[in-house]
């Protein structure tokens, strides 16, 4: 079969999920932020469908990994829930049955030929160091995570060589701290500024405790990396005022995270504008130094849709205090396609534009797609007779960005693979279950009965012919 677009030797086609979107709340030891925000008002929640259950990862791990196998996942990122996993966070006393569970689930994984990518922060952090700490506001809570990241490489690092710290740190500000979508739902952002700084001090400590931790136990095939969602932000126009208003949209939502990741250093121009803004985070010398000390050993890229911006043409209500909108206007483009569900822009050929900007200004650093997807609401109305969801537009989406993506490597970009989200239909936050992303539906909630789509059908032949 003559294919078009052929992979890299040893490609990565997989697919990511989480801890708190996938295993429910069975047996855990704590509650973390979006477990308490459930139990206080199941109402912000679409059909008031909370994470209790989720897609039952915990009970049924081991058919779903089956699942998985089948449609030809060669590896998997999920997480590991800070919540369930210590019993004492600030002794580092561990949960006998969640270190159970997630040996069983690792092993799992690589009996089935599937490589398992370690994630330790979803958005999930544990409810008791928000209320007791201030959570990411405080550099205490960044001391809590490290000994939570110690734990876990000593429990599975002899069999997980793949980290990841922090997936799309940016969301934990912008959902808690600017835009109310996450608990704890607050505007606030200076604080929004702090967090942004402690979670890349956090990161940095998790990877400088990951190196210690091969060093001492001599593995020399471990990485960790981090996953940000890359929003690349392309101006209205050329003017000079549109170009300079997407610009700081793109150091703000991209370059904050991604810049002292890869370069240990944060874009000097945000420094500059949030210090004259009156915003600029508490920090330390040693602080930065351990930043500048401890960069990834690869990244790890979500992309779901660009950001458009422009200059403002109002003046921005200041009776919230600093929010980073002070700077641009979000613009819609007349021409954009978008997902009627979501409402995100479909966009392919920004993935191509990332793998260029790695390329050239982050030292082509070995990278993939840890997320890409595509969200449909009713898609059980898709169902053919046979039963199956005869999910097309899920294969032309994707078919759509690894067309970009292939050619971005032809040019030299350093990417190793793809992941989709996600496996299984999963729990989504306020949303809960309202857009379905996976290869593999959740054809029921209460009897958590799962079948395969046709997109899952089609993902097997596309990792088993490394292209299309």
């Amino acid at each position: 079969m003559f294919m078009q677009y052929k992979f890299p030797e040893n490609f990565w086609w997989g697919a990511a999920t989480s801890g708190p979107q996938s295993e429910g709340r069975f047996n855990k030891a704590h509650r973390n932020i979006f477990d308490y925000w459930y139990d206080t008002d199941p109402d912000a929640f679409f059909d008031k469908v909370g994470p209790n259950v989720a897609s039952n990862f915990y009970n049924s791990f081991r058919e779903d990994i089956d699942l998985m196998r089948q449609v030809g996942l060669n590896s998997v990122r999920t997480s590991i829930q800070w919540s369930r996993l210590m019993k004492d966070f600030e002794t580092g006393e561990v949960d006998a049955d969640a270190v159970r569970f997630y040996n069983e689930v690792i092993d799992e994984f690589i009996a089935k030929g599937i490589r398992p990518v370690m994630n330790l922060v979803h958005f999930d952090i544990p409810v008791e160091l928000l209320h007791q700490y201030g959570g990411w506001e405080s550099k205490k809570v960044v001391d809590l995570f490290v000994i939570f990241a110690r734990k876990c490489y000593e429990l599975f690092g002899d069999r997980v060589k793949d980290w990841i710290t922090f997936n799309e740190p940016m969301v934990i500000p912008e959902g808690g701290y600017l835009y109310k979508f996450h608990y704890p739902l607050k505007v606030d952002g200076k604080a929004a500024v702090q967090i942004v700084y402690n979670i890349n001090l956090a990161s940095a400590k998790g990877v400088q405790a990951y190196h210690e931790y091969c060093e001492k136990e001599g593995i020399k095939d471990g990485r960790i990396g981090i996953v940000i969602n890359l929003t690349p932000a392309y101006p209205r126009s050329e003017s000079p005022e549109d170009v300079a208003a997407a610009h700081f949209a793109e150091i703000f939502k991209n370059n904050a995270f991604l810049d002292p990741a890869v370069k240990g250093e944060f874009p000097a121009e945000l420094v500059k504008i949030l210090t004259d803004d009156g915003v600029i985070w508490e920090s330390e010398p040693e602080e930065l130094e351990i930043i500048r000390n401890n960069t990834v050993d690869y990244l790890g890229v979500n992309y779901y849709h660009p950001a458009r911006a422009k200059a403002r043409e109002t003046a921005l209500d200041e009776s919230l205090g600093w929010l980073p909108e002070k700077h641009f206007e979000d613009y819609e483009w007349p021409e954009a396609r978008i997902n009627p569900h979501r409402g995100w822009e479909i966009y392919p050929k920004a993935i191509y534009d990332i793998a260029i900007n790695v390329r050239d200004n982050y030292g082509n650093i070995p990278w993939y797609i840890s997320e890409n997807g595509m969200g449909v609401e009713g898609e059980a109305k898709f169902r053919n007779a046979d039963g199956v969801i005869d999910d097309d537009y899920r294969i032309d989406f994707i078919k759509e960005h690894l067309e970009w993506l292939h050619k971005g490597i032809e040019e030299g970009a350093n990417c190793f693979g793809y992941h989709l989200w996600t496996p299984i239909d999963c729990w989504s936050w306020m949303n809960a279950y309202k857009n379905r992303y996976g290869l593999i539906a959740v054809d029921d909630l209460a009897t958590q009965k799962k079948t395969i789509k046709k997109s899952g059908v089609w993902f097997k032949s596309l990792s088993e012919n490394n292209g299309f």
